[in-house]
């Protein structure tokens, strides 16, 4: 349901809900109130450290922080998905790893999500100097219409007398010195050697066959986007390697392609000298409808990829920002989509019409038949063989633990990395639950080889055929004992699904409203057909007895099957604007995947309201 904004741009005046959690990080040890912040514009970003859109935003937010230092003070609300999510150490270890240079509340336990009616990941809600609650927001693209909001709460306020300058709480923490910080994936180069992306170092590092000793390092070590010598180069948050074939390596000039995360490109590496190159990528993050076309690469938009493989004569991209999986071809130096909608979930099927949740990590078969991959937010284990999608281990979004067994009962919590190995069998970085997972399709059945390490992130053979792990958490390089696969255990383990405050629901006909308000100097944009686009379905799929499915419309009469007494709601919205009164007017997709927990029980509403974007709320 596409709202304008109101004449006077004004509505009932919400005093901002206390801010309660477990404890602050990046306070220098000071518990918060909203009372210290009085005279601050305060933006809150409800956040957990596991999903790509709210990694998004804290890269959105930084030049915001910036620019507004003296006025504006960002607040994350870390609000956990996985149990792992929920641990203190693991919180400031993402703290760290993230780069998150504003104070952050840990609540574990949902309390400031609540009070605040957060029901995605991300959302923002928006504070002014008198501590009023004036705008709410769910998903990332805020940064553009937050920069008027503050723009117009700075005018306001400093004329009222209420709007305080200086310095804010950000107390930042102390600078560890290691030699990888939060490594993120490895490569066994023709060498024997193993380069390594040195993620929260941003830049990647050569080391000996033993895992330790560095060889050279490329990159200046600081955030940045700079080609050129091992020194010059500039990387931020890399994480995906890979080594092109003899051939391809030849007439592309570079050998190994980089996956540089942050900065939404594809990076090319010659390892003779250690000279940089971008060779695929804008820098401006995917903001566009699904298409099937080739792309000249360097003017392609990306969206985090996170990883990447060669197979099907082409270097495949885990897109985890979008979804999806794309290809780039080094030689024709094109770029396109591969697999997925953009619609976060899991479905199985011939490519591209699948669905995904931010694939983290990608493995080829060296007989080149099969691609395996680590779908992250499903904690899924799946593979690509002669064009159609398979998972093997998953089952969904909200569905994660630690169990061995069959397949088909196997649970994982949120793993990032696979290698395929020479028998068949495939191992996992299983990350959230610490260990390494071996999958073996002869026998249908999932082991432990390996368990009690920080936040493994891949797995790679090394050239004498031992298997080395890169322990992300830990800062270092790994290797598994001699005998580990064979030795692997059974842990029966236990099922979790993700615990967030249901909303009760009515059986029978529910009334499903996305609200849509333009952002300050836009407008919606039929140009190219309808603005918005809706997609609902259902976990599990009888929940719904009608109201599935796509539509052009942003309101949806749904049914609710009585005999089904929870399950998670899965809604896809978007909306298509323009900027307003422009010669040469920008286009803008604003999108939100929500997974929203229900009950369906008498006592509940027919109604269910969601925001897709809301900077005009009281602004």
């Amino acid at each position: 349901m596409a709202e304008r904004p109101s004449p006077t741009g004004r509505h009932a005046r919400v005093r901002a809900p206390e801010l309660r959690g477990r404890g602050w990080l990046n306070t220098g040890g000071r518990q918060l109130k909203l009372a210290d912040l009085r005279g601050k514009i305060v933006l809150l970003d409800f956040w957990t450290f596991c999903c790509i859109n709210c990694l998004h935003v804290l890269d959105e937010l930084r030049p915001l922080e910036e620019t507004y230092g003296d006025v504006l003070v960002v607040i994350g609300v870390h609000s956990p998905k996985f149990e792992h999510e929920r641990d203190a150490d693991a919180l400031a270890a993402a703290v760290e790893r993230y780069g998150v240079a504003h104070p952050v509340l840990d609540d574990p336990e949902l309390e400031t999500w609540q009070q605040y009616a957060a029901k995605a990941w991300p959302t923002l809600s928006v504070v002014d100097p008198e501590g009023y609650v004036v705008a709410s927001m769910a998903g990332e693209g805020h940064a553009e219409g937050l920069s008027r909001l503050f723009d117009e709460l700075v005018a306001t306020h400093e004329a009222k007398g209420t709007l305080h300058r200086g310095d804010g709480p950000y107390v930042p923490p102390a600078d560890p010195a290691t030699t990888l910080r939060f490594p993120g994936k490895a490569l066994v180069l023709p060498s024997g050697n193993l380069l390594v992306s040195d993620s929260a170092h941003h830049s990647l590092v050569e080391l000996a066959p033993d895992g330790e000793t560095v060889v050279r390092r490329i990159g200046s070590g600081q955030r940045g986007r700079a080609d050129g010598g091992p020194e010059a180069a500039a990387f931020s948050e890399p994480q995906g390697v890979c080594l092109l074939p003899e051939h391809e390596a030849g007439i592309a000039g570079y050998d190994v392609v980089v996956a540089d995360t942050v900065n939404h490109l594809l990076r090319g590496l010659r390892l003779e000298t250690g000279e940089v190159t971008t060779i695929a990528g804008s820098g401006n993050p995917w903001r566009s409808t699904v298409d099937d076309h080739a792309h000249d690469a360097l003017a392609a938009n990306l969206s985090s990829p996170w990883d990447v493989a060669w197979y099907d004569d082409r270097v495949i991209v885990a897109m985890a920002g979008i979804h999806q999986l794309w290809w780039f071809d080094p030689v024709k130096r094109t770029t396109g989509m591969y697999a997925g909608t953009t619609v976060e979930a899991l479905r199985d099927g011939p490519i591209p019409d699948v669905w995904l949740a931010q694939p983290s990590g990608l493995s080829a078969e060296a007989r080149g038949t099969t691609l395996w991959l680590a779908d992250s937010e499903t904690s899924a284990l799946r593979y690509i063989r002669d064009g159609v999608l398979h998972t093997a281990v998953g089952q969904g979004l909200f569905d994660f633990g630690h169990m061995d067994g069959p397949a088909s009962q196997a649970l994982m919590q949120h793993p990032l990395g696979v290698c395929a190995l020479p028998d068949g069998s495939v191992l996992v970085a299983d990350t959230y639950n610490g260990a390494v997972r071996r999958y073996d399709p002869a026998t249908d059945a999932v082991s432990t080889v390996a368990s009690d390490l920080a936040e493994p992130s891949d797995v790679v053979l090394a050239a004498d055929g031992g298997v080395l792990v890169v322990e992300s958490g830990a800062h270092r390089i790994v290797r598994l004992a001699p005998g580990a696969i064979p030795q692997a255990a059974t842990v029966a383990g236990a099922r979790h699904r993700t615990e967030r405050p249901p909303t009760d629901l009515t059986p029978g006909e529910v009334r499903l409203d996305v609200v849509f308000t333009p952002a300050p100097g836009q407008k919606l944009d039929e140009s190219f057909g309808p603005s918005t686009r809706l997609e609902v379905s259902a976990s599990p799929p009888e929940l719904l007895l009608d109201g599935a499915g796509t539509t052009t419309e942003l309101s949806r009469r749904l049914v609710l099957n009585p005999a089904v007494k929870d399950g998670v709601l899965q809604v896809m919205a978007q909306a298509a604007t323009c900027d307003a009164e422009a010669e040469h007017a920008a286009c803008h997709l604003t999108r939100q995947d929500w997974g929203v927990p229900i009950n369906v029980t008498a006592e509940g509403t027919a109604r269910l309201p969601l925001v897709l974007r809301g900077l005009d709320e009281g602004a």
